[in-house]
C-alpha cells in the first residue's frame, strides 16, 4: 500500500521545550563562567562605568559653558579624584590619632582579660591555666584560617589595584565616546527602533544616576546620624566610627552592623560600664532602622525598587563571584537588569518579580485601569462622534422657508 508522506505541522517542528531551556541553562552557565574567569578585567569596567554616569552631568555643565569635552571630562576626573584624596587623607589621620591611643586601651583590654580569667575561675570552676590554653589554642587556629584567607585577599587586592589604576582611563573614554556607543547600541539592535532605545537608555541611566547620587547623600547622613549618636554617648573617635559605619552602606543590609562592631568593641574597653557597647550598637541599629524605612526610601526612590528578598541573592551571590566588589556592584546591577527585563516582552514576568510587591502590584493596577479607561473611551467615541452631527437629508427634498 503505498501512502504519501505529509509534512509535519509547524507546532510539530518547533524546537522542544526542553531543548531550549538546556541552551538557555548552557549560556548561563557560560556568562557566569566567564565573569568569574574574567573579574579582574570585567570588574574595574563595570566601576568605570558606574563613575562615568555619576561623572556625566558634571561633564555636560561644563561641555554647555562652552569648556571643551576633553578639558570637561580631565576636570570632572579631576574633581573626582580629589575628592578621593581628601576622604583617604582624613581616615589616614583618624587612624593615626586612634593608634595613639593603643597603650591605653591594651592596658585596658588586660584588665577586662583579667577579671574575665576572675569571673571562670569563681562560677564555672575552671582554673586560669585550663582557661589560657584553651584560648590559645582557639587562637592558634583562628590565625592559621585567618592567614590563608588574608593571603588570598592580598593576592585578589594586589591584581585589582595594578587593574584598578585603569579607571580613569576607562573613565576618560567612556565619557568621550559616549555619542559612538549609543550609535554602537542602534546598529546592534535593528529589531528596536531607535526611539525605544533610546528610552531604555535614558531610564537605565535614570536609574544609575539616582542610586549613586542618592547613595552618596544617604552616605552623609547617616554618618552624621551616628556620628551625633555616638559623641551623646562619648565613645571616642565617634566621627570617624560613625561615617565609617555611614560608608560600609555600600554593603547593604549588613554594612552598618558591621561597622558597629568596632566602635562597641572601642567601648567595652575603654568605657566604665559595658552597657556603652549595648548603646552603640542600639544607637546604630536605630539609624539603619531609619536609612532602610525612611532615608533610602525617600531619596534614592522607587526608581531602584527591587524587593529586599532579590537584593539579599543578588547579595550573596554577587559576593560569591566577585568578592567585596561584588558586594557593592549587586544592587546596581540588578536594577539594571530589571529595567531591561521591564523593557523586552518576554523578560517582562522576571522583571516583575524583582520589583517591590507594593509599587509592582500598584503599576500593575494603573495599567489595567488605563486600559478599562481606553476600552470605555473607545466605546463611546462612536455615540460622542455622531451624536451632534446633522443627519442626512434624503435627495430631492426641499427645505422649508424660514418664517419671516
Amino acid at each position: 500500500m503505498n501512502s504519501t508522506l505529509r509534512p509535519l505541522p509547524n507546532k510539530d517542528r518547533e524546537t522542544p521545550v526542553y531543548l531550549k531551556l538546556a541552551s538557555s541553562l548552557v549560556a548561563l552557565i557560560a556568562t557566569v563562567y566567564i565573569l568569574y574567569v574574567l573579574r579582574e578585567t570585567i570588574i574595574p569596567l563595570a566601576f568605570s562605568i558606574l563613575l562615568a554616569i555619576l561623572l556625566h552631568p558634571v561633564c555636560a555643565w561644563l561641555e554647555v559653558r562652552k569648556v571643551p569635552r576633553v578639558g570637561a571630562i580631565l576636570l570632572s576626573i579631576l574633581a573626582l579624584f580629589t575628592v578621593i584624596v581628601i576622604l583617604v587623607y582624613v581616615v589616614s589621620v583618624q587612624i593615626g590619632s586612634f593608634a595613639e591611643e593603643l597603650p591605653r586601651i591594651t592596658e585596658k583590654a588586660e584588665a577586662i582579660l583579667d577579671q574575665t580569667l576572675t569571673m571562670g575561675e569563681r562560677y564555672l570552676n575552671i582554673s586560669r591555666t585550663q582557661q589560657v590554653s584553651e584560648a590559645k589554642k582557639y587562637l592558634i587556629n583562628a590565625l592559621s584560617e585567618g592567614r590563608a584567607v588574608l593571603l588570598n585577599t592580598l593576592v585578589t587586592t594586589t591584581g585589582a589595584i595594578s587593574t584598578f589604576v585603569l579607571i580613569p582611563l576607562y573613565i576618560f573614554f567612556f565619557l568621550l565616546y559616549r555619542d559612538f556607543f549609543r550609535m554602537f547600541v542602534h546598529k546592534a539592535v535593528r529589531s528596536v527602533p531607535n526611539e525605544e532605545l533610546n528610552l531604555l537608555l535614558k531610564k537605565i541611566y535614570e536609574v544609575i544616576q539616582s542610586y549613586l547620587s542618592g547613595l552618596f547623600l544617604v552616605i552623609l547622613i547617616v554618618g552624621v546620624l551616628n556620628s551625633v549618636g555616638l559623641l551623646i554617648l562619648g565613645v571616642p573617635h565617634a566621627i570617624f566610627f560613625g561615617f565609617l559605619a555611614g560608608f560600609l552602606i555600600l554593603i547593604p543590609y549588613i554594612g552598618i552592623l558591621i561597622g558597629s562592631i568596632l566602635p562597641a568593641l572601642l567601648s567595652i574597653v575603654t568605657m566604665d560600664s559595658p552597657w556603652y557597647a549595648v548603646g552603640v550598637i542600639g544607637i546604630m541599629s536605630f539609624v539603619q532602622f531609619l536609612e532602610g524605612n525612611f532615608i533610602t526610601p525617600h531619596i534614592v526612590g522607587s526608581k531602584v525598587s527591587v524587593n529586599p528578598l532579590a537584593a539579599i541573592v543578588a547579595l550573596f551571590l554577587g559576593g560569591q563571584l566577585w568578592g567585596l566588589s561584588g558586594l557593592i556592584l549587586a544592587l546596581p546591577v540588578t536594577a539594571i537588569l530589571k529595567v531591561i527585563m521591564d523593557t523586552v516582552p518576554s523578560l517582562e514576568p522576571y522583571g516583575f518579580l524583582l520589583g517591590e510587591p507594593v509599587h509592582e502590584v500598584a503599576e500593575e493596577k494603573a495599567d489595567m485601569a488605563r486600559e478599562q479607561g481606553v476600552v470605555k473611551e473607545f466605546k463611546k467615541k462612536p455615540y460622542r462622534r455622531n451624536r451632534n452631527r446633522p443627519k442626512k437629508k434624503p435627495e430631492g427634498e426641499v427645505p422649508p422657508t424660514p418664517a419671516v
